[in-house]
């Protein structure tokens, strides 16, 4: 049997990658390449995956770690209830537990045609940006939608009507390779029906968003912000149609705006900021930060239902609890890429990189000394994104703005642990809305900046699209 050095030549050559003009770069793997968080990196890789805490976390600190993920996967209930510390769900909400969306903290997907709640995906709301909404748009980022508010949540507390029902519809879209492949994109089509409150507003712009994995989230937000804008400036002077922009978007504690790094379009800018609206848009609880029900003026119902606060009128989330919840999806461990050194594996990742793919997914960063836990900090980590804005082209547009996001704009998701999707959660359902049923159709309903990109993988052939699809569920 050939050696190792010479198996990878001979595949390179099969793949087409042994010619001067696109020889390969990498012929073995980069040191410290299969430890995607660093010296957090978990060993795991069964269904249990996402779920570990960081690897380098101690003992003691492992006790928050899990009490934290308690309040994370068990259910919240109604008001009044004898269960003090989780009552006050609702009255509207899309799900009573975070765990119900981030399916063993991986991904969620979009309902089944059967489905009686949408659950892990999400319907947000808006109507166009208008000038006399100036200080709502710099704090909120949207303008809601006046009777529904900023997500429709398709479930409620006895004696308070759900706003809606969700469906989604899909529409083939063919899509050839140049060797003659063809696959069979799904358009989705979003149907909201059984509306609890009235008519919408004529222009309300809609939305879906899956539940994104948890994996890696404090690593993230340990970035430096310099980092971050530094790849905005050098992908803005490369002039090759790639500019990732960053989102600009309202800290609720600073009360200022700050640089956005999470959710789809990286409209909120910390872990605690979007535990705090996770809480209210998606249970329908108080907290600190946001210690009002997610009713609307129209909505009397909702409004007037009982609460979980305490006799001081504390919030349903005590601010310890929130600190728990934020200590937990901190500290979600990135599990260990796999096959690192496979000839095929090398293979797809110099394909990827000659695609251009890595102008966004920036494979490596390094965390900040000053990081919110000691564990985060001084990692060198490979989320593969850069967390910045690009415009995707109209096949992915949502037409719905958010704070300096365009309804074209989407930041690039990070890519560690995407191989491990199906053993996770269950399912290979990829981008914002679930639509890619694989990796190759989410490749492939890329447009826009990575246009380009895309055009570049329709010319592989059979072999290449293994290759690529074998380096991607490596990570």
């Amino acid at each position: 049997m050939p050696s190792l050095p010479l198996r990878l030549s001979l595949l390179l050559l099969a793949l087409g990658l042994g010619g001067c003009d696109d020889a390969p770069r990498f012929t073995k793997p980069e040191p410290g390449e299969a430890r995607s968080g660093g010296a957090a990196t978990v060993r795991k890789s069964d269904q249990n995956a996402f779920s570990m805490p960081s690897a380098n976390l101690s003992p003691t600190r492992r006790l928050d770690f899990s009490v934290g993920n308690s309040f994370f996967r068990n259910p919240w209930v109604i008001a009044p209830s004898t269960t003090t510390a989780r009552d006050g769900l609702g009255p509207l909400f899309n799900t009573n537990a975070c765990q119900n969306c981030h399916i063993k903290d991986g991904r969620g997907h979009p309902p089944a045609p059967d489905a009686i709640n949408s659950v892990s995906m999400l319907v947000r709301l808006s109507i166009p940006n208008d000038p006399a909404y100036r200080e709502l748009i710099e704090k909120a980022g949207i303008v809601p939608e006046p009777v529904y508010g900023g997500q429709l949540q398709d479930m409620a507390v006895p004696g308070v009507a759900p706003e809606g029902k969700v469906r989604v519809d899909y529409t083939p879209v063919p899509v050839r390779f140049k060797d003659g492949t063809e696959v069979q994109l799904r358009k989705p089509t979003l149907q909201i029906t059984q509306l609890g409150y009235g008519p919408m507003h004529p222009d309300t712009r809609f939305s879906a968003r899956i539940a994104p994995p948890m994996i890696g989230l404090g690593l993230l937000e340990a970035i430096p912000n310099e980092a971050i804008l530094a790849n905005a400036d050098r992908q803005k002077n490369n002039r090759d149609g790639i500019s990732g922009r960053p989102n600009w978007v309202w800290d609720d504690a600073q009360q200022k705006t700050v640089l956005g790094r999470f959710g789809w379009k990286a409209g909120q800018p910390n872990l605690n900021q979007q535990n705090v609206h996770a809480f209210s848009g998606d249970m329908g609880l108080t907290t600190g930060l946001r210690p009002f029900d997610d009713c609307t003026p129209a909505q009397t119902d909702c409004l007037a239902a009982p609460n979980g606060n305490g006799p001081q009128g504390e919030p349903e989330v005590s601010d310890n609890i929130l600190r728990l919840v934020e200590f937990y999806t901190r500290n979600l461990g990135v599990p260990a890429r796999r096959d690192v050194g496979s000839p095929q594996v090398l293979a797809g990742k110099n394909l990827f990189y000659q695609a251009g793919c890595a102008s966004c997914h920036t494979p490596t960063f390094t965390t900040s000394p000053n990081a919110a836990e000691p564990e985060l900090a001084n990692q060198v980590i490979h989320p593969y994104s850069d967390l910045l804005l690009h415009d995707m082209g109209p096949g992915l547009a949502d037409d719905r703005t958010e704070f300096a996001a365009s309804g074209s704009d989407w930041r690039t998701p990070p890519l560690w642990g995407i191989g491990l999707t199906k053993t996770v959660s269950g399912h290979t359902q990829f981008l914002h809305d679930g639509r890619a049923r694989n990796l190759l159709e989410a490749v492939l309903w890329h447009g826009g900046e990575a246009e380009a990109a895309k055009q570049h993988v329709l010319q592989f052939n059979a072999e290449q699209r293994a290759a690529l699809l074998a380096f991607l569920n490596s990570l």
